[in-house]
Parts: C-alpha cells; structure tokens; sequence
C-alpha cells in the first residue's frame, strides 16, 4: 500500500512540472489524486489503525487547509476587486512619467512588482505586472528581460509579508517566524531585485512612451482600498500585540468591505459577494489537493526522508539547496513537506528557509506560479528563453539569501 501512496503522490508531483505538456490543469489533477490517496489509507487502514485514529488525523490536515484557504479568499477578494475596478492599473499610471528611459523603466517594474506582490498573491501581481510590461509594446528581447525581472520580484516580494506568498504564510502559520522578522526580510530581499534589475538592464538604451488609460472615478473603490490596506497594517499589528490569527482579522475586513458595497453602491447595488467567484478557486483547489497529499506523505513516514539532507550538510547550506530544488518542485509541496517532518531549526535559520523556498523558483520558468504565468502571457517566454537568465537569477538569489542569513542572525 505504501508503495502506491507513493505512486500517487509521484504521478501529481509529475503532473504539476508536465502540466503546459499534458494541458490538465494542476489543480484538477492534485485534488484527484490527494482525495484519492485518504480514501486508500481509509479503505486498506495500516495494522492497528482505527477509522476514528485516522479520521483524527485528517481532520488535523483539513484544519491547516481551511485556515489558509480562508485567509487567502479573503485576500483574494480584496484583490480582485480592486484589480476589477481599474484602481491598480490607475495607480500604475499615476505613478509613472509620460516618458521613461528603458533602464529607469527596469528599476520601477522590479519595485514595483516588489510592493504589490507582498499586498496580493503573487498570481494577481505577475498578471498586472506582465499586463503593464506587454502594454509597452517591446520587442520580443525587452519583453523577456522585463518578464524575467517580474517573476523574480514578485516571488521576492511575496516574501517579506504573509499576504504576499503562500509558503511565507505557511511557515508563519507554523509557528516558525514571527512578522516583525518577516518584515526585515524585506531589506536582502529588495536589495537582491535591485541588483538583477541593474544585471538585466545593462543593455538597455531605448525610451518608452506611456500612455494611461481612461478609467472612471469611483469614490467606494478608493473606500475600500483604504480598508484592504487598513486589514494589512491590522493583520500585523493585532498578531503582534495580541496574538489574533491573520485569518480571523482579514474575514474581519472582508466583511467590512461586504457592508460598504452594500450601503454606499445605492445606485449601481453592485454585489460584492459576487467577486467571491472570480478569484482563482484553481489555485486554491490545487493547495487542497497537494495538502492532502504531502498530508497523506506524512501519515505513512515518508517525509522523515527529507532530513536526510540536512544530516549530511549543514542547515543553512541545506535551506539554501532546498530554494534550488524549488525551482525543480513546486514549493507549496516542498514547504508543507518540511513542516511536516518537524525539522529542528532555529528562527534565523526558519527566516533563511522561507527566503529560499519562496525565491528560489524563480531560477527556472516551472518554479512558481509566478513563471508559469508569465510564460501563459509573453509569448518571447519559453523555458529555454527563460534559462539563459539562470546565473544572473542564481546571484541575485544568493546575495538575498546571504542577506536574510544576516537579518536572522541579527535578530536571534
């Protein structure tokens, strides 16, 4: 039996790194094979496993799920909202010149990028990001570059704040970092996009030309940017203070945003529930799915493997091979693996993995969510094309890690 849990695992882990090959979308896959391997475990039980013993169990897995997926609908929502509405396009606009330089137009891609990935997920910020960079109407080259530069600053941006990626709330979640720490984190992580974006823009001479789009004023909208914005600083605050979970705070602020549509839209009675739907439920299916799975691994001892590496290399030496074996597995998985298998690390060391994890995929196309999109959207993106920016991603990734060693041992 434990041999086909593996398969099963096996064959989803193939299907997430296959899925542009075999165009079966991963969350389709993941949530058939997760729910499949519980119904195994339920059916063909291990000797002296009890129904209610495993039952037990999967209702601690189900737990840890429902507390992330809660936490990122809401902001999701939020998100998708605002991005609906036109208010973050607008905002791009405002911020940037008629007429820009090429090289100065890499450095506020990248930080910008950067800010929004930490206040959404890292889908929605590569989306927006790529859609800006495709509106300048680049040659093919340029557009790589720019495309290469926004996956590596959203998944480096993701880090630093619990909304901006899944696996940095995954491991604060567990009680392994703190978000005051999470915040320093920021610093190696800007530093890192900073220097990819003087690597990438060293060839670039040219000047673009910016032109805004029209986008109607919307009085509610900019209310409840205000109060996506307010649920961030509150979320950090009160966890701080008084130990509230993120996702108790931000349903908090959801629901405020519901009560403000419906009382200030008196004309248009425009529903906010209905933005529920339009949020990436693929994405969320695919975290139950590869959940269960890496639950399911847990169950029947095979995580217990995964310490192995850190037996024959130092742990900080580990972490930062762990953010390259990122690029090659999808890090939702890898994360919840290493959780799962209760590794002791110290919280600058925790601080340390949770940079690599969440920036090490950038180092190949396939790694994140953020490169699969971006090669679904610029078309100059492929995994070859991507891959002649793997040393400058891989120094750029190490001076950030080399950063975030130095953030943790600074602040334990």
């Amino acid at each position: 039996m434990h041999f086909l849990l593996l398969l099963i695992a096996g064959v989803a882990f193939l299907s997430i790194v296959l899925e542009d090959v075999i165009h079966v979308n991963k969350a389709k896959t993941t949530l058939f094979l997760g729910t499949l391997a519980w119904l195994l475990i339920f059916l063909f039980p291990e000797a002296g496993m009890s129904p209610e013993m495993i039952r037990e169990k999967l209702d601690e897995n189900l737990l840890e799920i429902a507390s992330l997926w809660l936490f990122l609908m809401a902001a999701m929502t939020f998100v998708a909202f605002l991005n609906h509405q036109g208010l973050i396009e607008a905002l791009i606009y405002k911020v940037l010149p008629r007429r820009v330089g090429e090289k100065k137009l890499m450095f506020m891609v990248a930080g910008f990028a950067f800010v929004f990935s930490s206040l959404s997920d890292n889908i929605t910020a590569t989306l927006v990001s790529i859609a800006l960079v495709l509106s300048l109407r680049m040659d093919a080259r340029k557009t790589r570059r720019f495309a290469v530069m926004v996956v590596f600053a959203v998944n480096s941006g993701g880090v630093s704040l619990i909304t901006g990626d899944v696996t940095t709330l995954m491991i604060f979640m567990a009680d392994k970092v703190e978000i005051q720490d999470l915040l320093f984190l920021s610093l190696p992580a800007l530093v890192s996009v900073m220097l990819l974006a003087a690597l990438l823009s060293r060839p670039l001479q040219g000047e673009v030309e910016i032109i805004p789009t029209e986008r109607r004023d919307d009085r509610v909208g900019m209310v409840i940017a205000a109060i996506f914005l307010m649920t961030i600083i509150g979320t950090i605050i009160l966890n701080v203070i008084a130990g509230i979970p993120p996702v108790l705070t931000f349903l908090f602020g959801l629901s405020i945003m519901f009560l403000i549509g419906r009382f200030l839209y008196k004309d248009q009675r425009e529903g906010l529930l209905d933005y529920i739907r339009v949020i990436e439920y693929d994405t969320l299916l695919f975290f139950l799915g590869i959940l269960l799975l890496v639950g399911m691994l847990k169950e029947i001892g095979v995580l217990n493997s995964l310490v192995g590496i850190y037996e024959v290399l130092p742990t900080t030496a580990a972490n930062f091979v762990m953010g390259l074996l990122s690029s090659l597995v999808d890090n939702v998985p890898l994360t919840a693996a290493m959780l799962k298998a209760n590794i002791a690390m110290t919280p600058a060391q925790w601080l340390t993995l949770t940079y690599s994890v969440g920036v090490g995929g950038s180092l190949l196309v396939i790694g994140s969510a953020a490169g699969i999109v971006a090669m679904s959207k610029v078309e100059a993106v492929t995994f070859g094309s991507f891959a002649r920016y793997s040393f400058f991603l891989l120094i750029a990734y190490s001076v950030g890690f080399s950063g975030s060693y130095i953030v943790g041992n600074m602040l334990h």
